[in-house]
Order: C-alpha cells, then sequence, then structure tokens
C-alpha cells in the first residue's frame, strides 16, 4: 500500500506501482528517470475499481525539469484493465473481510456493547449504517470484476501536447478493440520512436497513427513558443476572476502556488 490510508477501503486505497517497460531503454543524451517517471504517471499510486465503479480513461501531463534547466514532456494516458490474477483478487477479498471487522468492531464499540450480547446491544441505526457498510463496502470474488489502473506515455522534447494525445487514445484504442489493428502494436511504437522525426522550426509535420493520421506544428524562432494545451481548460478549472488574478501576479513577478488534489 502506497502511504497511510488503511482507514480507507480497500478499493479507495492507493498502492505502490512500478513501470513495467520502457523503451528505448536509454539514450545518452535523455537518460530515462524511472522513480520520476513512475511517481508522475501516477501521482496517487496504483488503485483498484470494480465494475460497479467509473472506469473512463483519464489523460495527464507532466513536465520534468532538470538541473540544468532543460525540460522534457509527459503525456499519460490512464485506463483501468481486468485483473487476471486469481492470487490479487483473492488478497482483495481478504483486505476487505479485515477491513469490514475492523468497521463492525467499531459500531459495537460506538453502541457501547460487549462480544456476548452484540447481537442484542445493536440498535436500529447502527444495524442500519452495517447493512449500508456491507452493502457498499464491500467485494465479492465470485459476483465482482476487479480492475487495476495501468498507464501508456510518450515523454518528448517538446510540448506536443494534441498530437501525443491523439497517438495515445488510438494506441488504447487498438488495445482494447475487439478488432486487431492493421498491423502489430509495436509497428507502430517502433515508427513514432524512431521514423516519425521532430519538426524543424516553422514546419509542420504529419504522420499516420493507428487509425487515422496526425499533425504536430512547430512555431518558427519569431513566433511565440510552443503552446499546445487548451486554454478553455485554464477558464474552466480556475474561472475568470481567478484567472485575471493570476496573469497579474505574473506580470508583478510575484511568486505563485497552485494547490489542487
Amino acid at each position: 500500500v502506497a502511504g497511510e490510508n488503511f482507514d480507507q477501503s480497500p478499493l479507495r486505497r492507493t498502492f505502490k506501482s512500478k513501470v513495467l517497460a520502457h523503451y528505448p531503454q536509454n539514450i545518452e543524451w535523455n537518460p530515462f528517470d524511472q522513480d520520476a517517471v513512475n511517481m508522475l504517471c501516477m501521482p496517487k499510486g496504483l488503485s483498484f475499481r470494480t465494475q460497479a465503479d467509473n472506469r473512463d480513461p483519464q489523460l495527464h501531463s507532466f513536465i520534468i525539469t532538470r538541473e540544468d534547466g532543460s525540460r522534457t514532456y509527459g503525456f499519460v494516458l490512464t485506463f483501468y484493465e481486468e485483473v487476471t490474477s486469481k492470487q490479487i483478487c483473492t488478497a482483495m477479498q481478504t483486505l476487505y473481510q479485515m477491513h469490514n471487522a475492523e468497521q463492525y468492531s467499531s459500531v459495537c464499540a460506538s453502541s457501547s456493547c460487549s462480544m456476548d450480547s452484540l447481537a442484542s446491544s445493536i440498535d436500529e441505526g447502527d444495524a442500519t449504517s452495517l447493512a449500508k457498510l456491507q452493502r457498499y463496502n464491500s467485494y465479492d470474488i465470485t459476483r465482482d470484476t476487479l480492475y487495476v489502473s495501468k498507464c501508456i506515455c510518450l515523454i518528448t522534447p517538446l510540448p506536443f501536447m494534441q498530437a501525443c494525445k491523439k497517438f495515445l487514445i488510438q494506441l488504447y484504442k487498438a488495445v482494447t478493440s475487439q478488432q486487431p489493428p492493421p498491423l502489430p502494436l509495436e509497428s507502430y511504437i517502433h515508427n513514432i520512436l524512431y521514423e516519425v522525426p521532430l519538426p524543424p522550426p516553422g514546419r509542420s509535420l504529419k504522420f499516420y497513427g493507428v487509425y487515422e493520421p496526425i499533425i504536430c506544428q512547430r512555431p518558427g524562432p519569431n513566433e511565440l513558443p510552443l503552446s499546445d494545451y487548451p486554454l478553455r481548460e485554464v477558464f474552466e478549472l480556475l474561472g475568470l476572476e481567478n484567472l485575471v488574478q493570476v496573469f497579474t501576479c505574473v506580470l508583478l513577478e510575484m511568486q505563485i502556488l497552485l494547490y489542487s488534489q
């Protein structure tokens, strides 16, 4: 388990994640920082869900800034994959049995009852809360399907967010589709890693994803730096007044701290 979140139910806890594979293995001028990528791909850790939970894929981005000021950009698509390991499913049910036993004990303690008269001492309110607890806070290995979070990530020298987003979504669709893509998945990964060049300044580049072509454009030397992030999301998240205040603080060269979950 990642962090001290044992009070949470097992499906609401986060677990320690790890990098399963990365390609290429290493680049001399851009070494792979496994710990940083692992932490930034899954900042809250590994998580589990069941068929009753929302499992829509989510995309987020991150920046790794090195000591010399150079930056590397990461774009991550997080999705949920069915757990096929019987051992993990059994462990999850055991965690729930332990958790519910602790909750049962706390309900009993709150009603000041002894173990000898447990059934007779729980009042109607405690019994109702306990029934809700067992209904909504349980995992049945014979009834429920367990899913675990997984990430696919692209690490790039420039923030081509829209292009990376489109490629990751197409790759995810190919992984989950009933019909296999035209070519093996490895060929699409090899293509974007080794065959798609970085567009020169002031030029655009069109390359093929899994299903549809993808276009990315790089500003020229006399243009504003590449900013491929949607401004609409900034307005939706911060609101107009807050955004004006942040912009004012930027112009006044004040220190700014953005805090979120």
